[in-house]
């Protein structure tokens, strides 16, 4: 990989943004510039701060940089506003495309996708607007409790509640809805947490999430100590395989490209729930696509590497999935 890194010329790190998600994006961001640099390559580090187009564009050209390694997680990273940017001005960048990302961020269309196509995933009822709880027939829909309360277009877990007692959904979607206009109220699955990572057409080893307080919210994911990954999942192999096929299907009814994580819940008789798909994952040392790579022999410099590679592709073609377990 080595003899590559002259030919990418100067990488742009784009991070930050003004999700709610900003302060990871920083982590990620910095992490891929941390390794980038150390290894030798040229690279900057791009804030993006700004909401306009316009200014967003004049911060890219005046950067001079050859390729884009975005880390911009939530809305302008994984809602298709960045890459439209990136594809008008001619520099390639990681990750899935406009299309796959706006589709790919909105829970409530990816959940009815992949119903429509026979990929299990949890019963819901989408809120809109102003849609009331009590307007919605939300027992005939979802049956019982508990139930999932998450804004439809947020991630790491952003303003997701469990919800135990009816009283509480009203005041769980007002909290939801500070943060999308449109929420999602999803069954509870009992079940283990399970994420596979997507890299170039190949389904990583799996992972499980045990949380420790039993629900994998946001203090969960970035709290030191709250939650462990076994690495891979202490599942049947029979049944990791029928995750990884899961999360490749789930991954290109999307249209998404070089990588992403798709998480799951695995039921007790071994049913994979679809939950959503991930198409910017975390990038720090610890995240878990890194965590998935390092189980197939990638560090997380050339995990970034490969991601850069895949960039300069112009014309990608499907591979064959490739389905690691160790």
């Amino acid at each position: 990989m080595k003899e590559n890194k002259a030919r990418w010329g100067r990488i742009g790190v784009l991070m930050g943004g003004y999700s709610s998600e900003r302060p990871i994006s920083l982590k990620s961001g910095n992490a891929v510039f941390s390794a980038l640099r150390a290894e030798g390559c040229e690279v900057v580090a791009l804030d993006i701060l700004d909401r306009e187009e316009e200014k967003i564009t004049r911060t890219i050209v005046d950067a001079r940089i050859d390729v884009a390694f975005i880390a911009l997680h939530g809305h302008l990273g994984e809602d298709g506003t960045i890459q439209s940017i990136l594809e008008k001005i001619g520099v390639p960048y990681t990750g899935s495309g406009p299309q796959a990302n706006r589709l790919a961020i909105n829970k409530v269309s990816t959940q009815n996708l992949f119903k429509q196509n026979a990929i299990a995933t949890p019963r819901h009822v989408a809120l809109s607007g102003t849609d009331e709880v009590r307007g919605k027939n939300i027992w005939k829909e979802l049956q019982s409790l508990p139930v999932v309360v998450k804004p439809a277009t947020e991630g790491s877990s952003i303003g997701v509640q469990l919800v135990i007692r009816q009283e509480e959904i009203g005041p769980a979607v007002e909290a939801a809805r500070k943060y999308s206009d449109q929420v999602l109220i999803e069954s509870y699955i009992q079940g283990r947490e399970m994420t596979v990572g997507i890299l170039d057409q190949r389904a990583l080893p799996v992972i499980e999430i045990r949380p420790r307080n039993g629900f994998f919210d946001f203090s969960a994911k970035y709290q030191a100590g709250m939650t462990e990954y076994i690495v891979p999942a202490e599942i049947p192999e029979a049944t990791a395989g029928v995750l990884q096929k899961t999360a490749l299907q789930a991954f290109r009814l999307l249209g998404c490209s070089d990588m992403a994580r798709v998480d799951f819940i695995l039921t007790e008789d071994l049913t994979p729930y679809v939950l959503e798909v991930n198409t910017i994952p975390g990038f720090t040392a610890t995240s878990l696509l890194p965590k998935a790579a390092k189980q197939i022999g990638l560090s997380f410099s050339e995990l970034c590497f490969q991601l850069i590679e895949l960039a300069y592709e112009k014309k990608k073609k499907p591979a064959d999935p490739i389905l690691c377990r160790r």
